[in-house]
């Protein structure tokens, strides 16, 4: 895809449904900032870090922002079910020490969960 209809693409979902299913661009990362802001002193209170788990929290949260606009959103419904699926299996991964979390990271070990299949 080259650039320009990558840009158009963008534009027409941001200005299109996105605007539509989700409401005001500004409003809606605004909630998703108050919550990631709540869960991100939470993990550091915590941990004294960000792990898996808190991103897995994070990302249910954007879920949850837009469906506060639309709640009979189902495909945010499915996605929010996926990040608390990952949130618990990535559970006991995050209870090692941060430098272990890190290396397994870098050495391309993680784990390739995906919330959506692939198209």
């Amino acid at each position: 895809m080259k650039r320009n209809e990558l840009l158009n693409k963008a534009e027409t979902l941001i200005t299109g449904d996105r605007a539509k299913d989700y409401g005001d661009a500004y409003e809606n990362h605004g909630r998703i900032a108050d919550g990631w802001n709540i869960i991100m002193n939470g993990a550091l209170k915590s941990h004294g870090f960000l792990t898996p788990s808190h991103v897995t929290l994070m990302m249910d949260w954007v879920k949850t922002s837009r469906l506060i606009e639309t709640i009979d959103h189902e495909d945010s419904w499915i996605d929010k079910a996926g990040y608390t699926a990952l949130g618990a299996e990535f559970i006991e991964r995050d209870a090692r020490p941060v430098n272990k979390i890190i290396e397994e990271i870098n050495n391309g070990k993680s784990t390739n969960g995906y919330v959506r299949s692939k198209k």
